[in-house]
């Protein structure tokens, strides 16, 4: 993010996460893991993954919050793995982690952002609601997403077998500006 006429400078930088960030990653989510906040992740995962995230770094280097962006379909994604430190909760990390994820969900041409979170509260601020029981995808796209081994796509989808949700989250969505809801 950069800092504009309205906007004070963020005190943290926000940039595309390398390999070399995954261990920090680890340590970003594995508090969050304890709580049953977040699933804890194998490390060759994260770097399948390095990609989709996005990393915020404090002047002195440390890695303080991530969030990835993962693409599921032509017109969805879902923000997943966003986590802060602990000390840096309330500083406005996840909020930039959250706007920098949108704008890259736009810019790939990503109409609705999927997320899981106990966050609810969050989230709403951010224009995401609470999911309807159904996916909101036609038969065809659905039968596709079916075929996916991703769990985030089974979430989305509501299926079965991830059924009950193994941490209690709420599933939630945003409709990006450019499309009407169906």
């Amino acid at each position: 993010m950069t800092e504009t006429a309205h906007a004070p400078a963020l005190p943290f930088t926000l940039r595309r996460a390398r390999t070399g960030d995954v261990a920090a990653i680890k340590r970003l989510v594995a508090p969050l893991a304890e709580r049953r906040i977040l699933i804890s992740k194998e490390s060759v995962a994260y770097y399948e993954a390095i990609q989709e995230f996005r990393v915020a770094e404090a002047p002195d280097g440390e890695l303080v919050g991530c969030g990835a962006l993962h693409v599921m379909w032509e017109d969805l994604a879902e923000i997943r793995t966003l986590a802060a430190a602990d000390s840096w909760r309330g500083r406005g990390v996840g909020h930039a982690l959250v706007e920098q994820l949108l704008q890259e969900a736009r810019d790939v041409g990503v109409q609705r952002v999927f997320c899981l979170t106990f966050e609810v509260g969050f989230f709403e601020r951010h224009g995401f609601e609470v999911m309807a029981d159904q996916s909101g995808v036609d038969p065809e796209v659905y039968s596709e997403l079916l075929r996916s081994h991703d769990e985030g796509v089974a979430e989305f989808l509501d299926l079965a077998r991830v059924k009950p949700n193994t941490l209690g989250n709420t599933r939630m969505i945003r409709w990006l500006p450019g499309r009407a809801r169906e």
